[in-house]
């Protein structure tokens, strides 16, 4: 049997995130048993690390602190790349596609180079400034990759429009596990009577890191609004920084409504947290690609009210409602519509949703289509067409 091609994946780092649970997602789902896999993060090992490492994939952890690596840094990423000598290097979002590059020419034996873009990209006005320059740097060596993967048909469109090389481009979609992520009204309950939420109050859930990008102020102000109609929703946000002591959004709901909005911060339960909910909200104002959290609570089975970004219209369908970003009557009105559905009706909505996850966004296919791209180009010569 012949020795298995040893993929190098270059991510920016390994907090919980929608590239980082991807690239778990997709190693977890059946690449690690098709590759020998490692990965470098060019921060640290966050909260994913000590997740790859359970898989048997190796972790380096690069420990860069500011926007460019330190001569320190590229020694270590040298270092690892020459000691692991990859067959393929796969960078994952702006900075890892950059540092992938650097990978690649630091590499011994000339190993194929797979950038993967996982953002949206509405205008650079909406980036810091630095990230204006790596997004710039990536139309720049947009030549230098085999292949370049979206997990978006929008991101691909936009990129290529801003200037990056499309020729060899090709978009894989995020994957879902049908076999980790399904309706449980037994687990829900529970969820439920962990937050002190009754069985017959409606939840709307809101998962995500507190970024800008994220608009939980839209959110909040929205559900405020939804809360002063329907006394009896409570509304459930997780993620990092979302918590009681973050005014920024605690802060714009009134005194006589706080005991029906749950900060939750990070979790690790967050399939059950959603197997809770009634309803999933997104409301990003930009950014998004393919939003991992549209596609959980989905194959959770939980319907879903989204902004209009990135490609959640496609993902979602005619199982929910899309709605413009940064309209917050809009949001509104849809999500008063789905509350004020019969239940059965949000369940037939939600057994669709799951059904659309499984027809489209398997987890199983989406790793056969990431393991095609890698045997494609492992098993042809350098230089072919």
């Amino acid at each position: 049997m012949s020795a298995k091609i040893r993929v190098l994946h270059v991510i920016t780092g390994l907090t919980t995130g929608g590239a980082e649970t991807a690239l778990y997602n997709v190693l977890h789902g059946g690449l690690v048993d098709l590759f020998e896999s490692k990965v470098i993060s060019l921060r640290n090992e966050g909260t994913m690390g000590a997740k790859l490492g359970a898989l048997g994939v190796p972790v380096a952890a690069l420990e860069m602190h500011g926007a460019l690596p330190s001569l320190a840094n590229l020694r270590k990423l040298c270092r690892e790349v020459r000691a692991f000598q990859p067959d393929l290097i796969q960078g994952w979002m702006y900075h890892g596609n950059l540092a992938a590059s650097i990978a690649a020419t630091l590499a011994p034996g000339n190993p194929w180079l797979v950038w993967n873009i996982r953002h949206s990209l509405y205008g650079l006005t909406f980036e810091k400034l630095m990230t204006r320059q790596v997004i710039r740097a990536n139309r720049l060596f947009s030549s230098r990759p085999d292949v370049i993967l979206y997990n978006s048909n929008l991101s691909r469109e936009q990129h290529e429009a801003f200037g990056v090389k499309s020729e060899l481009a090709q978009v894989i979609p995020n994957g879902f596990n049908l076999e980790r992520l399904w309706p449980s009204e037994d687990a829900g309950r529970v969820a439920r009577e962990t937050l002190g939420i009754s069985a017959n109050s409606r939840i709307v859930g809101h998962v995500a890191r507190f970024h800008p990008m994220k608009n939980h102020d839209g959110f909040v102000r929205a559900a405020v609004l939804v809360g002063a109609e329907l006394e009896d929703v409570h509304f459930v946000l997780s993620g990092r920084d979302v918590v009681p002591d973050n005014d920024a959004v605690t802060g714009l709901v009134p005194d006589a409504m706080r005991n029906r909005f749950h900060w939750l911060g990070d979790r690790e339960d967050i399939p059950d947290l959603m197997r809770a909910m009634d309803i999933l909200c997104l409301s990003s104002s930009w950014g998004e690609a393919f939003p991992n959290v549209l596609g959980e609570a989905m194959t959770t089975g939980v319907p879903c009210v989204a902004t209009d970004v990135g490609d959640s219209a496609t993902i979602i369908g005619d199982t929910g409602f899309v709605v413009p970003p940064r309209n917050e009557k809009a949001l509104v009105r849809a999500l008063m519509v789905l509350l004020e559905m019969p239940a059965s009706d949000r369940r037939v909505l939600g057994i669709a949703a799951r059904d659309r996850m499984k027809e489209r966004y398997s987890l199983k296919t989406v790793v056969q289509e990431y393991a095609a791209v890698y045997e494609g180009l492992v098993r042809k010569p350098k230089g072919a067409s």
